[in-house]
Order: structure tokens, then sequence, then C-alpha cells
């Protein structure tokens, strides 16, 4: 696939400096650009490379200036990172899709299929289950009865879908992601032994949700798990059941959210980060990395970081105080 740089200039509505006719085939790093390729420029260390790229085309925010001529023609936009995110969409959607119902599949008489789908060698979907238009479904997916699978959505190799799970339009779900296995109920017995308490809801998808590699999200106990629109999830996190995350909230690797716990709009969860189960957190929160959230957070907009996790400039202040113990102590 080739594209000139007048036409890539007005899918990302930016302004070209040099000549509009030079044309790509593809995306790369600056530091390995060659003839032919297309990078971007959006952190200004990374700037020096723009005088020695061999790259055709260079995408850089318009807050950069650069100090002296260089050779790629230039896509000047708002946001040089969001802007070659969009152009790796775009180049993926060019690429031809899957598509056909492989033999070795198996699906129930009782399913409804949509148009235009792709499902893989040995993938299972089960009885009274309905997947719409444009669906890719790769081999060795199971998806288990009455699972509903909106339009778009992607479900990559050997993920498991139980059943009564929904799930919106166009989400993605990656290789071996786990949706709507059972929560870890069990009563105490007096006898000490533990009973299973059946996990009897299931997990709801909103649109535009993507699920990492590997991630678990276990179904309600009664009622629903529910992912809001947007949200995006990373390789390797666990979310138990009856869980809420809210809408367009990103949550990064190997962070555990215990159960009946709602996360608010627009928060940032950093990697192995854990909350308790019972608590609300607010809209637009951001916890730090390895940060151990135990109580609610009311207020919309806070950092925080360490185990418990507790406001961020209090913790530089108790950081800054921890570190001049030894001199305290000696004086």
């Amino acid at each position: 696939m080739q594209f000139s740089a007048q036409e890539l200039a007005q899918l990302l509505a930016g302004k070209i400096e040099g000549n509009p006719q030079v044309y790509v085939q593809q995306l790369t790093g600056i530091e390995n650009a060659t003839d032919g390729c297309i990078s971007f420029v959006s952190n200004k260390k990374y700037l020096p490379f723009a005088y020695t790229t061999h790259a055709s085309i260079l995408v850089i925010s318009e807050d950069i200036v650069l100090q002296a001529p260089i050779t790629p023609t230039i896509i000047r936009v708002k946001d040089a990172y969001l802007a070659f995110a969009q152009l790796q969409a775009f180049y993926q959607q060019k690429q031809q899709a899957p598509s056909g119902i492989h033999p070795n599949s198996c699906v129930e008489a009782t399913v409804s299929l949509g148009k235009s789908l792709y499902l893989g060698a040995f993938a299972y979907i089960g009885h009274h289950s309905s997947v719409s238009d444009h669906v890719l479904i790769y081999p060795q997916v199971y998806i288990g009865d009455r699972v509903e699978i909106g339009a778009g959505s992607i479900i990559y190799a050997g993920a498991k879908i139980y059943s009564d799970t929904k799930i919106g339009k166009h989400c993605i779900i990656h290789a071996g992601a786990v949706i709507g296995s059972d929560g870890f109920g069990f009563a105490p017995k007096e006898n000490g032994q533990f009973q299973k308490i059946p996990q009897l809801g299931n997990v709801i998808l909103e649109n535009d949700v993507e699920i990492g590699a590997n991630t678990t999200i276990d179904c309600g106990t009664m009622g629903s798990t529910i992912i809001r629109q947007g949200v995006k999830i990373d390789n390797l996190v666990q979310i138990a059941h009856n869980v809420e995350i809210g809408a367009h909230t990103v949550i990064a690797a190997q962070a555990g959210i215990s159960g009946s716990t709602q996360l608010g709009k627009h928060c940032f969860v950093g990697g192995q980060a854990g909350f308790v189960g019972h608590i609300k957190i607010a809209d637009g929160t951001k916890i730090n990395a390895q940060s151990g959230v135990s109580k609610s957070v009311k207020e919309p907009g806070k950092m925080l970081t360490g185990s418990p996790a507790f406001a961020f400039r209090d913790s530089l202040r108790a950081q800054a105080i921890y570190r001049r113990l030894p001199s305290l102590e000696a004086r």
C-alpha cells in the first residue's frame, strides 16, 4: 500500500511542509526509518533524529521548532503521538482481514451469525449465541451459550468467553483472556471448610473496550460485572465479581481489583496496583504503580501512591522526611 503526503495530511488534518507528492509504504520508529517510511516526533528528546533520519515523511507536533532544515517532508499536526496512532489504525484497516468460516470450527445450530465473519479453526460457539457483522474470531476461541458479540469486534486466539457474556461493538479481546469465569466466593463452614457460592451473574463489555492478553474478568455473583465504554485493560489484569469500571478508564498490567469495587470514569491505574473490595473510586483518579488502595476515594482527580495509597504530594513529603531520618536521629 502506498500513500502520498497529501493523502495522509488530509487524513490527519495536518499541514504539509515540503513535497506533497512523496509516497510512503511503511510506518516505523524514527531511529530505524528508511526511504519510503513515515515516522513521527512528539517528544523533543527524539528531535536530534529528525536531522539524520532517512524517512520520507515525518509527522511533527506543532510546538516543535526545528533548528535546521531536514530532508523528509513534514506533516504538522496538533499532537503527533495521537496522529500517529490514528495513522496506525488507518494502515491496519487497509490490511486484508481474514474471512470465512473454517470447516474445523463448530457452531451450534441455534447460533445467529452476521455477515462478513471470520471464524478460525477449532473455534466453538455455543447454543443461542449471536455474533454480529464483521466480527473476527480467531482459532481455538471458546464462546459459551447465550453470548452476544457486537459488530466489528475481534476475539484473538485462545480466548474463553463464558456463557451469558455480552460484548459490545468494536471490542478487542486478546489471546488467552478469560471473560466470565467464576468469582472467588466461598462461605466458611463450622468445620473449617468452605462452601462454594454459585456465581450466577455475567459480564458486560460496552462498546470500544479492549482486554489484554491473559486478563481475567469474573462474572457477577448475582447481577453483572460491567466494563463501561472505551475502557482499556492491559495484559494479566484480574477483575473480580461485580466490579464496575467507568468509561474510558485505563488499567495497566498485573493490577487487581477486588469484588464489588467501582472505579469512576477517566481513571488511570498503574501496573501492579491493588484494590480492596466494596470501595468507590472517584472520576479522574490517578493511581501510581504498585499502590494499594484500601479506602474509597471521594474527591475527583486525586493522585494516589503507596501502600496503603494516599495523596501523592503527602507521599512525596513523607518520602523526604524518611530520607532525612538518619540525620534527624543523629541530631
